[in-house]
């Protein structure tokens, strides 16, 4: 029986080589207890990096990539060739077997432009899941880089952490979005074991919970309600965490499913 795990990390990862390292060391230890990681992620610095290197400007609004067209062949150069080669390869060094995928694989997503002031910024939800179980069956490692492109072929830029909450949402999976932080800190910069959705709204309200943690947490609470399980938002740079969380172990702010009313 498969039993996936999908993995969300961040851009900052991909300029830790010992973190990379460490990361699929615990992947691989994960696989040897029957659990199938999947890695979805996204590559901010290094877009930042190659838009640069090109002459273009990147801004953010709300926490999200403004992607216009002219630079969407960089940015998809960037995620689905350089950082995703970086990890696959940084995957094989420790004795996996990975393979490089984008959201847009086997028809994983279907993809449309999510507001037309972002360009070409994307929203996805799950479609099908058949490759994706297909290469876990096989004891592949898929990483997912966060590209997807609407049924006419129109590429698009997705924020990762959405894209990690759709992939979790398709394969009915545990999700854990790895940053470069322990977890949701409040405002004195304490960890927040647990996040409630009255908790997040007030930390929202009053501008401490913002930019791209703000979406992280809306990813979060999305996957939590969808799957109907907790979601973990931890730090990459301390993958260990990873085996006291299928352990039952707490670990980084957990974001639990929404109570349904009786």
């Amino acid at each position: 029986m498969i039993k996936p795990l999908v993995i969300k990390v961040g851009g900052a990862l991909l300029e830790s080589e010992c973190g990379m390292e460490r990361l699929f060391e615990v992947l691989l230890q994960l696989k040897q207890q029957d659990w199938q990681p999947v890695l979805v992620h996204g590559g901010g610095n290094l877009v930042e990096q190659q838009l640069s290197a090109n002459g273009m400007a990147s801004t953010k609004h709300q926490g999200l990539r403004v992607t216009p067209e002219e630079q969407m062949p960089i940015v998809a150069g960037a995620l689905a060739g350089m950082a995703n080669t970086q990890l696959v390869a940084a995957a094989k060094a420790q004795g996996l077997s990975a393979i490089g995928l984008s959201l847009m694989d086997g028809n994983a997503t279907t993809a449309e432009v999510l507001n037309p002031e972002l360009g070409c910024v994307g929203s996805v939800v799950p479609s099908s899941p058949e490759l994706l179980n297909a290469l876990l069956s096989q004891g592949l490692t898929p990483v997912i880089c966060s590209i997807a492109a609407t049924n006419e072929g129109q590429l698009l830029n997705v924020n990762a952490d959405q894209a990690a909450t759709a992939i979790c949402q398709l394969l009915k999976a545990p999700l854990v979005l790895l940053s470069d932080v322990s977890g949701v800190l409040d405002g004195k910069g304490k960890l927040i074991e647990q996040l409630t959705l009255e908790l997040a709204q007030q930390l929202m309200v009053s501008g401490i919970i913002e930019g791209g943690m703000k979406v992280k947490v809306e990813a979060a609470q999305q996957a939590a309600a969808a799957i109907d399980n907790t979601v973990t938002i931890a730090s990459w740079r301390h993958p260990e965490q990873l085996m006291a969380l299928i352990s039952g172990e707490a670990a980084g702010t957990q974001i639990p499913a929404p109570v349904s009313a009786i």
